[in-house]
């Protein structure tokens, strides 16, 4: 076993785990180590906007987790996908940009995640950002407005949400934010922009940084109530790294309540089933999974869409030169065309529904990939932005390379059934809008736009899936009895821990969660510097 010393030692190089690497390698004092169990995101798949079609069941790069038999799905078992790579799920994920709704985070301080609100979600959205093409912001991620490369047939979706009453809004991060628009991305000149290309990649050169790939961290050293290291699988030999200052756990809301509960940290009554010594007794560890349940609608078009390219072998390689050549083209736009926030209903004192369009109708391909209709065609889809079912995420071993059991527990509370209804009147109602009439093959999804609430809840149950969302296993809030974390996402009971990824949301944030995730990731930062500032100033006596 070879023993290493850092200040601090970050686990897991995603969305989150890139951010610290940058901010907290900026001190050339700071020694830094930072570990990720999957390799280089230096692939043709990974960097081509649409390519994550590739990378959604590739084992080479995504953890490929499946959940348990869920019985708010009917038994049915849903994928989770996981980034394995440098960047994780931002390296793999639709490179949707989502802040989210205001009371999203006026929420995480009501649950006792105090100075989490918006004001100061806001603040720090603002420092990370650079909108493009207009360059407003200085920030290190590159969101961009690509709606001037989206296939034409997306002027419908916005005609037809005018046309049922919902706000055409500018950009879904405005400040109120309501109703249909284009899509922002992750993207930048036709080009992925992971975390890793934002913050990773630019500290690379720093010699007080390492990264390790392909590197499996096994368990948290813990000494007397400290955490003081970890232990790691690399080439086939473990390793022991210390952190004089803290580690930092940022393996994501699937891996992070694992590697606590093989470190002793969790539920004594689930340690002790496996055979590991209670180290800090916190039952919320793995407690508290939230997700995004989407139920998608394929209608058949009278007008040409992206399957009329994509769906075709010539289309596919016409726009496999464009791209090469221009970096543009159907390649370089991810497929989410159109998005928003909408009420399901006037009373709804907040937008309770995120409506996708896309001009194009797919499916996963079994033996991998993902298969483009031939014919034109184009999905709707809604999901509840704030969904009540908590699941769970818990060790199935106490072997490290076993995958977790995961527990979604959809629909597991009344409020969420209804809202499951809610989600399929609004695509019902978006369907019928005058203008995708007029562009829809008749009798397109007949049976669909025929169904009553108890229809509804039912072909939800039956068809609904994740859009990979999870969040919430180590939960910031007041205590050690309802939450992980502390505000400052701090482990409960062991000092020199945190916990820095989705998983520490109080509450799932309303639409995609990778723009949170390094929201709370620059925020961390912050904390963990002052911390270690006023931990370092001499004591007045």
């Amino acid at each position: 076993m070879t023993d290493e010393v850092y200040d601090y030692v970050i686990v897991g190089a995603g969305s989150a785990g890139c951010v610290l690497a940058n901010r907290l390698s900026a001190n050339p004092a700071h020694r830094v180590l930072l570990i990720e169990a999957g390799g280089s995101d230096n692939r043709f798949w990974i960097k081509v906007p649409l390519g994550y079609a590739f990378t959604f069941t590739d084992r080479r790069v995504n953890w490929c987790y499946m959940g348990a038999p869920d019985p708010g799905l009917n038994g049915r078992r849903g994928y989770v996908p996981r980034g394995k790579v440098l960047g994780g799920s931002s390296s793999i994920n639709a490179m949707a940009y989502v802040r989210g709704l205001p009371h999203d985070f006026d929420d995480w301080e009501a649950a006792g995640a105090q100075g989490w609100n918006w004001a100061n979600a806001r603040a720090s959205f603002d420092a990370l950002e650079t909108s493009c093409p207009t360059g407003y912001g200085d920030g290190p991620v590159v969101v961009s407005d690509l709606r001037d490369q989206m296939h034409p047939f997306a002027t419908n979706f916005i005609a037809a949400a005018a046309e049922v009453g919902w706000p055409v809004s500018g950009d879904m991060n405005a400040e109120a934010s309501e109703g249909l628009t284009y899509m922002r991305s992750t993207v930048k000149a036709g080009r992925r922009w992971s975390s890793a290309d934002a913050f990773l990649r630019p500290a690379m050169g720093r010699p007080n940084l390492r990264v390790v790939t392909h590197a499996l961290v096994e368990t948290i050293i813990i000494a007397g109530k400290r955490a003081t290291g970890v232990t790691y699988r690399w080439r086939g030999k473990v390793r022991t790294a210390q952190a004089a200052q803290e580690v930092i756990l940022s393996t994501g809301a699937i891996n992070s309540p694992k590697i606590l509960q093989l470190s002793g940290i969790g539920d004594h009554d689930l340690l002790a089933q496996h055979g590991i010594t209670t180290q800090a007794h916190l039952p919320a560890v793995g407690r508290g999974l939230q997700d995004h349940l989407a139920l998608t609608t394929f209608y058949r078009s009278r007008q040409p869409t992206l399957n009329n390219i994509l769906g075709r072998r010539t289309g596919q390689m016409m726009a496999g030169l464009r791209y090469v050549l221009t970096r543009k083209g159907p390649l370089a736009v991810p497929v989410n065309h159109c998005s928003g926030f909408v009420r399901s209903g006037p009373e709804q004192p907040h937008p309770d529904l995120q409506v996708y369009c896309n001009p194009a109708s797919y499916r996963a391909k079994p033996a991998g990939g993902t298969e483009v209709d031939r014919a034109a065609g184009y999905l709707l889809c809604a999901q509840p932005n704030r969904p009540t079912s908590r699941g769970t995420v818990t060790i199935a071993s106490a072997d490290p390379a076993a995958a977790p059991h995961i527990q979604p527990n959809s629909l597991s509370t009344e409020a969420d059934c209804e809202t499951a209804i809610l989600a399929g009147r609004a695509i019902q109602r978006l369907a019928q809008a005058k203008t995708l009439q007029d562009v829809t093959t008749p009798g397109s999804a007949q049976a669909f736009a025929a169904l009553d609430d108890a229809g509804l809840l039912a072909h939800f149950r039956d068809n609904a899936s994740s859009v990979f969302h999870p969040s919430c296993t180590c939960r910031m809030g007041r205590d050690a009895s309802q939450s992980v974390l502390d505000a400052r996402l701090r482990v409960h009971g062991i000092a020199g821990l945190r916990v820095v990824d989705a998983s520490a949301f109080p509450n799932i944030t309303s639409g995609n969660i990778n723009a949170p995730t390094l929201m709370l990731a620059s925020r961390a930062a912050d904390l963990i510097l002052e911390d270690q500032h006023l931990n370092n100033c001499p004591k007045v006596a």
